[in-house]
C-alpha cells in the first residue's frame, strides 16, 4: 500500500488473559502505508481538527504520565496506528463504557501495527475500532465527521448489547472480591459467577436461589396478602373482584378510598390508588383487568409508597416515592407542562442509566387530571398545581431512616414469600415510625426487583446492593473458584495436563481435561479433537459437575485466543525452546532482539495469571523457563531431574519447595531439611526403562502441580505408578494402598 491510508488487515479476539493484559481485548493488525512517513505533526491541520472533535483526548496522559499527555505526543508527532489506539477508547468512554487499557506497537513489516484496546464487548469494539479509523481519516484529509452521530451509533450498541447497571454492580461486587464472572449471553444480563462446581447464576436481581415457586407466588398478589396475613404481617383489606359491577360492591364493603390493581400485574401497570367515586372504580376495573387475569379491590392506606430492598433477609435499601406535580403558566397546555418542567430534568430518561423515568399521561395520570376538571391538553391558569402522579419514582433514598420493626417486617415478608431478593413495597406517612402506629402496611411483594433506584437515586447516598447480592451468594471464605491447572511452554505439555488430571482424579475429584488429545471428564473422553484451546477450556468452567480443570495452553492459544480463565491455583511451563512452536502468524518469533521477548512473554503469560495462594511449577533446567519466577505472585515449585542445578539448588538453599530425583527416586523437598522418597523411577509406567529425560521431567512437572494441590504424598505415589492402567474407582483403589505398607515413600 502506497497512499495515505489506514487498512485494518485483521483483528484478533483475545477473550481473557493475554500477552497483553489480563482483561479481553481486540488485537488489530492495522496497515498505515505511507502515514508511517507522515506522523501527526506533518499533516497540517491535523491535530487541530482532532482535538477539537475529541476535546476530552486531554485527559489521556499517554508516555508522559500527565494530563494532555497523548496531545502533546500528537502535537509534536506520532503515528496513526498510536492515534487509533486512543481515539478507540475514547469512542468508547463516550459512548457510556470505561476506556481501559490501549497499547500500540510496531511489527515486523514496516508500517504495521498491533493496536490492541480493551474490549467490554467484542462487537461494540469493533465497531469503534471503525469508526475511530474514519475519524482519524477525516482528520487526516480534512474532511467533515459527525462526532455525535457516531457516539450515538455506539451509544445505542452499548444500551443493547453490554450489560446492565443493575447486572454491572454485581459483576463489579464479584471483581472486587476476586471471585471469576462469565457472560452467558452476548445482549442479556444473565452471568455466572464463579467457576465450576463453584458457580452461581445471576440474572439481573434474580439468582440460581430464587425460587420459582416464590417467584409464582409473589405475582399473585391476593395469595401473598393470604400468606402474609397469616404471619402477622400488615396488609390493606381487600378482595378479587369478578366485575365492574363487584368492584364498586367491594369498594363500598373496605370504604373509599381504595385501591385497584391487577392480581398478577407488575411493574405499577393498571395500578389506581385513592380511587373515591363509583366512575372512578369502573374506569379503573376496565383498565387493570386488561393489565392481568383479575382484579383486586384494596383498602388505600394513607401515606407514600416505599420501596424496601432485602436481600438474604436482610434490609439493604429504600427508597421513598414522591408526588409529581406541575405548576400552570398561563400558556402552556399541562402536556407541555410535563416536558419542560419534569421530564426536563436530565436524572430522567428511557435508557437504564437514567435514575428516573420520563412521566407519561397514563390512564391513571387521565384519572388524576380529570379529579381537576383538566385534561391534557388543558391550560392551567398562572401558578395553579396539577398533580400528575400520587407515587411516582422511588426517588429519595431513605435506608438511614427505616425503623427497626418495618425493617424486620420487610424481612418477614420476604421469607414468608420464599424470596432470597424481594423488593417490598409498603404505604405509610413516616417510614422512621411503626407501621402498626400509623396505619401503614405491606402491598406488594416482588422478585427480580429494580436496582437502579438504590444505584442511583435521585436524592440520596446511593446503596451496595451489588455487594450485599455477591455477599449473599458467596460467604466470606468462599471464592467462588475450583481449583484451575493451566499447562504451557513448547514440549511436553499435553503428557503433564493429561497426568496432572489423573492425580486430581485418584484424589477424588471430578476432573475437567482440555488437551491437544481431547476433552476429558473424568475418565470420559467426551471429545477426541484437538481441545487445546479458549472454547474448550471455557466449556469446562461453565461445567457444573468439573470441581478441578486441567488446561492446556500453548502459545498459539495465548496470542491467538487468550487463556480461558481469569486467574489458576497452578501455573506450569514444561520449557520454552525458541524453535519448537512456531508463532510467526502473530509476528513472534524465535530469535532477534526484542521479538524473542515477546515470545518469552507469550508463555510467562500462563506464570502472570497465578493466583497469590498459588502456585508456579517451572522447570529449574530451563533458565528461560526458572527467571520466570520473580514475576510469580505465588509460591515457587522448581523441578529438574538433577538436583544439583543451579537454580534448583539455589530455590531449595533459600528454603522454597523443589521435585527432583535422588538416588534413583523422585523427590520432593522443602528447603535441605526435609525431603520424601516418593517411589522409584522404574516404578512409573510412564517412565518406563527408557527413562527419557523429557518424560521424567514431564512426571516431575505432575508431581510438583498435586504437591502445590494439596494432594497426598500417598496419593500423587499411587497416581503416577497407576497413569495409564485400567483402575478401579479412585476409593477402592486409595483403600487398597492404605492397608498395604508403604515401602517406596520414606522420610528423610
Amino acid at each position: 500500500m502506497k497512499k495515505k491510508e489506514i487498512i485494518i488487515r485483521d483483528i484478533i479476539p483475545l477473550r481473557g488473559p493475554n500477552i497483553w493484559t489480563y482483561r479481553p481485548v481486540l488485537e488489530a493488525w492495522v496497515d498505515i502505508g505511507e502515514l508511517e512517513e507522515f506522523p501527526s505533526n506533518k499533516i497540517p491541520g491535523f491535530y487541530q481538527r482532532l482535538s477539537a472533535w475529541l476535546p476530552s483526548l486531554i485527559e489521556h496522559r499517554c508516555s508522559y504520565e500527565e494530563r494532555g499527555g497523548f496531545l502533546r505526543r500528537v502535537e509534536e508527532g506520532t503515528w496513526a496506528g498510536h492515534i487509533l489506539e486512543h481515539v478507540t477508547l475514547e469512542l468508547q468512554n463516550l459512548a457510556g463504557l470505561p476506556g481501559g487499557f490501549g497499547k500500540a506497537r510496531e511489527t515486523s513489516e514496516r508500517g504495521v501495527y498491533k493496536v490492541a484496546v480493551r474490549a467490554w464487548h467484542e462487537e461494540v469494539t469493533r465497531a469503534a475500532l471503525e469508526q475511530a479509523r474514519r475519524l482519524i481519516m477525516a482528520a487526516i484529509e480534512d474532511k467533515p465527521f459527525d462526532v455525535e452521530a457516531a457516539v450515538e451509533e455506539l451509544g445505542d450498541m452499548v444500551d443493547s448489547k453490554c450489560l446492565g447497571p443493575s447486572t454491572a454492580s454485581i459483576v463489579d461486587a464479584a471483581d472486587d472480591r476476586d471471585i471469576p464472572t462469565i457472560r452467558l449471553l452476548d445482549d442479556g444480563n444473565l452471568v455466572q459467577i464463579g467457576y465450576g462446581a463453584a458457580l452461581r447464576r445471576i440474572w439481573t436481581a434474580e439468582t440460581d436461589r430464587t425460587s420459582a415457586i416464590a417467584e409464582t407466588i409473589s405475582r399473585d398478589k391476593d395469595l401473598t396478602k393470604s400468606l402474609l396475613e397469616s404471619c402477622g404481617v400488615p396488609i390493606p383489606e381487600g378482595r378479587e373482584v369478578t366485575s365492574a359491577a363487584d368492584a364498586w360492591d367491594a369498594a363500598e364493603d373496605i370504604g373509599l378510598p381504595v385501591c385497584i390493581k391487577p392480581v398478577d400485574g407488575n411493574h405499577g401497570r393498571g395500578v389506581f390508588i385513592d380511587v373515591k367515586t363509583r366512575e372512578e372504580v369502573e374506569k379503573a376495573y376496565a383498565i387493570a383487568v386488561e393489565e392481568g387475569s383479575a382484579v383486586l379491590v384494596e383498602r388505600s392506606i394513607p401515606g407514600t409508597e416505599h420501596r424496601l430492598l432485602v436481600i438474604g433477609g436482610k434490609l439493604v435499601a429504600a427508597n421513598r416515592g414522591d408526588m409529581v406535580m406541575v405548576t400552570g403558566d398561563g400558556k402552556s397546555t399541562v402536556r407541555e407542562l410535563i416536558d419542560s418542567q419534569v421530564n426536563s430534568d436530565p436524572r430522567r430518561g428511557p435508557t437504564e442509566l437514567h435514575p428516573l423515568s420520563n412521566i407519561r399521561i397514563d390512564s391513571a395520570a387521565r384519572m388524576e387530571l380529570s379529579r381537576q376538571n383538566l385534561e391534557p391538553d388543558s391550560i392551567p391558569a398562572a401558578g395553579r398545581d396539577v398533580l400528575i402522579q400520587r407515587n411516582a419514582n422511588h426517588a429519595f433514598d431513605v435506608t438511614d431512616d427505616v425503623h427497626p420493626e418495618t425493617a424486620a417486617l420487610a424481612s418477614l415478608a420476604a421469607r414468608v414469600v420464599g424470596l432470597d431478593i424481594a423488593g417490598i413495597d409498603l404505604v405509610c406517612e413516616d417510614i422512621s415510625q411503626p407501621l402498626s402506629a400509623q396505619g401503614g402496611a405491606i402491598v406488594e411483594v416482588n422478585a427480580g426487583p429494580s436496582l437502579l433506584m438504590h444505584l442511583k437515586p435521585g436524592i440520596g447516598k446511593p446503596r451496595p446492593v451489588g455487594k450485599a447480592i455477591v455477599d449473599n451468594l458467596f460467604a466470606a471464605n468462599e471464592t467462588g473458584r475450583i481449583p484451575v491447572v493451566g499447562v504451557t511452554g513448547t514440549r511436553g505439555k499435553t503428557a503433564v495436563a493429561k497426568l496432572v488430571a489423573h492425580l486430581l482424579y485418584m484424589s477424588g475429584k471430578h476432573v475437567g481435561l482440555a488437551c491437544s488429545d481431547g476433552l476429558h471428564l473424568d475418565r470420559r473422553h467426551v471429545q477426541k479433537s484437538d481441545a487445546a484451546n479458549w472454547t474448550a477450556g471455557h466449556r469446562l468452567l461453565l461445567n457444573r459437575a468439573v470441581e478441578a480443570a486441567v488446561i492446556e495452553n500453548g502459545g498459539r492459544t495465548i496470542l491467538g485466543e487468550g487463556l480461558p480463565y481469569d486467574r489458576c491455583q497452578v501455573g506450569i511451563v514444561t520449557n520454552i525452546e525458541p524453535d519448537a512452536e512456531n508463532l510467526a502468524r502473530w509476528d513472534v518469533h524465535p530469535s532477534g532482539g526484542e521479538y524473542f521477548t515477546t515470545y518469552r512473554n507469550t508463555y510467562r503469560t500462563q506464570v502472570d495469571v497465578v493466583l497469590r495462594n498459588g502456585y508456579a511449577v517451572l522447570n529449574a533446567a530451563d533458565p528461560i523457563v526458572a527467571d520466570l519466577a520473580e514475576l510469580c505472585d505465588g509460591e515457587v515449585i522448581l523441578f529438574a531431574a538433577d538436583p544439583t542445578c543451579p537454580a534448583l539448588a539455589a530455590h531449595l538453599a533459600a528454603g522454597k519447595r523443589g521435585v527432583f530425583v535422588r538416588d534413583g527416586r523422585i523427590t520432593v523437598a522443602t528447603g535441605d531439611s526435609e525431603a520424601w522418597l516418593l517411589c522409584r523411577l522404574g516404578d512409573v509406567p510412564a517412565i518406563g526403562k527408557q527413562k527419557d529425560p523429557a518424560t521424567i521431567a514431564n512426571v516431575l512437572a505432575a508431581v510438583a502441580a498435586g504437591w502445590a494441590l494439596g494432594i497426598t504424598f500417598d496419593a500423587i505415589g499411587t497416581g503416577i505408578k497407576t497413569y495409564g492402567l485400567d483402575l478401579p474407582a479412585p476409593s477402592d483403589l486409595l483403600t487398597q494402598v492404605a492397608k498395604k505398607p508403604r515401602k517406596a515413600a520414606t522420610r528423610n
